[in-house]
């Protein structure tokens, strides 16, 4: 755990996110509710906020970690890109050494309407990498190109129909269980949340402004509805 004045706001550019797009960021099957106006923070007490939220929930995201998941590196690193072009969005990675990255779009920092939402998102991308998603789904993408790829060669494709097999069944494999992976992210994170004193219903009303996704075949996110009943169901519990 580090202390807040350390957060970073920088440039990132990683590869294998697992990330959460807020509104605008993907094309949607059916648009946001319409949503009360409100008052946006200024952009000095958005950061101080967000530097609140970094304090309580890192130190519980690392203890969850260190219990559930010890071999996988606990020392998150949380950061914020400050390009003023790229849409709301939250997602989790792991840098060149293997330590894992929360990272915001400066947008999402000020998108959140509250503490509780923000330390729900946090929470959930921290939970991503408790829950190993990234290699999972490495893993799954693997498993598929391997399947395709042979499929295509048993059929006679050329080299380059295999490949080109390979790669679907990369992209296929990748998606397989993505919603299930943002279902337990979901649920972890509430608990996270809540053990960092935070109200995780609450913050799961970010998905109630989200454009939802409904249950596209290989989509990457579930309903907004079915992740909302999975937040209340974990919450119930505590």
């Amino acid at each position: 755990m580090r202390p807040a004045y350390k957060v970073l706001f920088a440039l990132l550019v990683f590869s294998g996110i697992a990330g959460c797009a807020a509104p605008g960021a993907s094309p949607p099957v059916a648009g946001p509710r319409p949503a009360p106006a409100y008052e946006r923070l200024p952009p000095e007490e958005a950061a101080r906020q967000f530097t609140r939220v970094v304090d309580a929930i890192e130190p519980v995201a690392e203890a969850e970690c260190r219990a559930r998941a010890p071999a996988l590196g606990c020392d998150y690193r949380i950061v914020v890109d400050t390009r003023t072009e790229l849409p709301p969005n939250a997602f989790q990675t792991v840098d060149d050494v293997g330590r894992p990255v929360i990272g915001f779009t400066i947008a999402m920092v000020g998108e959140v309407r509250n503490a509780d939402e923000l330390a729900f998102v946090m929470a959930h991308e921290a939970a991503h990498h408790i829950r190993a998603h990234i290699p999972r789904q490495r893993r799954n993408a693997t498993a598929g190109a391997i399947l395709m790829g042979g499929l295509a060669a048993l059929s006679g494709a050329d080299g380059a129909g295999i490949r080109s097999a390979q790669d679907l069944g990369a992209s296929v494999g990748a998606r397989s269980y993505s919603k299930e992976f943002e279902l337990e992210a979901d649920s972890l994170g509430t608990v996270i949340a809540a053990r960092a004193g935070f109200d995780p219903l609450r913050g799961a009303e970010f998905f109630t402004r989200i454009p939802d996704p409904g249950n596209r075949f290989l989509g990457t996110h579930p309903p907004n509805a079915a992740r909302i009943a999975v937040v209340r169901r974990r919450a119930a519990g505590l």
